[in-house]
């Protein structure tokens, strides 16, 4: 399966409440981060598309799954994107938290059709307290691609530093699901080609669900 197969995308649906979930079957993978962590412009660019995904004026009050399909329904290959609300956003109330919480934490601990999960980390801040609060939420049979994007405003070496910090941050929490991680940039392109072909490979029928090492160096377990 080949970079069409995510250029094919278009908005499908928007999902306020979990028995809106679609009941097709098709498999999915979400894409989380905190807000302004570069969400809506990786979507985008993994999809080659301007406006798939767009970030809400008011951080953090855009709460709902955005469903985006791949392919025509019905054939080999159809499948979705998920755009999970942004979280952990200092002026988001609790109540609003808890909405997060009893729909996408519910989705990404719930949903049988999930084959991955995208993390969206801000490079010059790292993983922070809600992300781990996140990552916690997540079924332990699900592999994660963590994206440190806007990789484009760090030098090469401060790059490599951060993903070497970003790995022993992840290391540390011993998660039990497959972790990879990966420098990304929407407006450079760094990292877009091995983002979509695990995307992809993830999605890809009748193959096991399990990362590939996009980035060789940096390629963790959560169980080492």
């Amino acid at each position: 399966m080949g970079a069409p197969l995510l250029t094919s995308a278009q908005f499908h649906t928007t999902v306020a409440q979990l028995q809106q979930l679609p009941a097709d079957g098709l498999p999915e993978v979400a894409f989380v981060g905190r807000s302004n962590a570069g969400k809506s412009s990786a979507i985008n660019k993994l999809c080659n598309r301007n406006r798939l995904a767009f970030a809400s004026r008011t951080p953090g009050r855009t709460q709902a799954l955005n469903y985006f399909s791949l392919g025509a329904a019905g054939t080999v290959g159809a499948a979705y994107l998920v755009d999970t609300p942004g979280y952990g956003y200092a002026v988001a109330p609790g109540e609003v938290r808890r909405q997060w919480s009893g729909l996408a934490g519910r989705y990404l601990g719930e949903r049988s059709q999930l084959r991955g999960v995208v993390l969206m980390v801000d490079i010059r801040r790292l993983i922070g307290e809600r992300d781990v609060d996140l990552l916690r939420w997540i079924a332990p049979d699900i592999p994660l691609l963590v994206l440190l994007t806007k990789a484009d405003k760090l030098t090469r070496m401060h790059q490599r530093k951060a993903l070497d910090e970003a790995r022993d941050q992840i290391a540390a929490l011993g998660l039990p699901n497959p972790v990879s991680l990966l420098l990304f940039s929407s407006p450079k392109g760094t990292g877009l080609e091995a983002a979509r072909k695990q995307i992809e490979d993830w999605l890809a029928p009748g193959e096991p669900v399990v990362p590939e090492p996009v980035d060789e160096p940096a390629q963790i377990r959560g169980t080492a």
